[in-house]
């Protein structure tokens, strides 16, 4: 994909990424790619985890003409009218021309830019491997330790990796090898790491039962936020775009504890 004097076509941008995640393979909870279409050309993008009225304005105020997000704002349940707070955000969109394009659970389950290898890979995890059926397909990624690491070094890696300390549940703390990642809201698939026999799980949130569940199934369950673990795919995304093509892409942290 080439770029212009003025920037990069839209349609071939959007193009190249429902390709390169692969957005038509895996059924989702709203739609992947452009979801509110603004400027023909983009030369700046700004990223971020989730759309939002906030992200919205600061791409406008860096002169962004296009935002690509983990989150985007059409969900299956959410309402269908553009009144009140959705509004908002696709009337400020439109006032700056800004596309918005968004891709989830592409992005978590990617070979090379998602949310769950980036955070195998950079925990230390060897022999990965996908992990963890969702909706069809698996949408994250297990791995071993070369040698077994202490649950509190496993703790501080993760604390380190995405910037807060994690929720931690389960037997007596002991030694790791083999862990399962599936970022976000994704305390469920705690139940397929169980089947695996894998020694730590790591995901975003925890529901009340996990504790229990943990604790009785021996294994280590590490709540690391939702948004914190989803961090790392649109950043990855963001570098391979720029390394790539030279396109401009400014990752934009709206904080989030959850």
């Amino acid at each position: 994909m080439e770029s212009t004097a003025h920037g990069f076509d839209r349609e071939r941008l959007v193009r190249y990424l429902d390709d390169y995640l692969d957005a038509a393979s895996i059924e989702d909870y709203g739609p992947n790619g452009l979801q509110v279409e603004g400027s023909a050309t983009i030369r700046k993008m700004v990223s971020g985890v989730s759309a939002c009225l906030e992200l919205f304005t600061e791409a406008r105020q860096h002169e962004a003409q296009a935002v690509l997000v983990h989150h985007g704002i059409f969900w299956e349940g959410t309402p269908r009218s553009l009144t009140g707070w959705q509004y908002r955000r696709v009337a400020e969109l439109i006032a700056g021309e800004i596309n918005l394009i968004a891709y989830h659970l592409p992005l978590d389950c990617h070979p090379e830019v998602g949310n769950n290898v980036v955070a195998a890979r950079r925990l230390g995890l060897v022999d990965l491997e996908p992990f963890a059926t969702h909706r069809g397909r698996p949408i994250g990624f297990k791995g071993e330790f070369s040698d077994s690491v202490r649950l509190a070094d496993l703790v501080q890696r993760a604390t380190e990796l995405y910037g807060q300390p994690p929720q931690t549940f389960g037997p007596a703390p002991g030694r790791v090898r083999s862990v399962g990642i599936v970022s976000g809201a994704a305390q469920s698939e705690v139940h397929q790491a169980i089947a695996a026999g894998l020694d730590a799980y790591i995901t975003g949130e925890a529901s009340e039962w996990v504790m229990n569940v943990a604790r009785e199934a021996g294994i280590h369950f590490l709540a690391c936020g939702h948004y914190a673990t989803e961090r790392l795919g649109i950043q990855a995304l963001g570098r391979h775009l720029h390394e790539e093509f030279g396109l401009e892409v400014e990752f934009i942290d709206i904080e989030n504890p959850i």
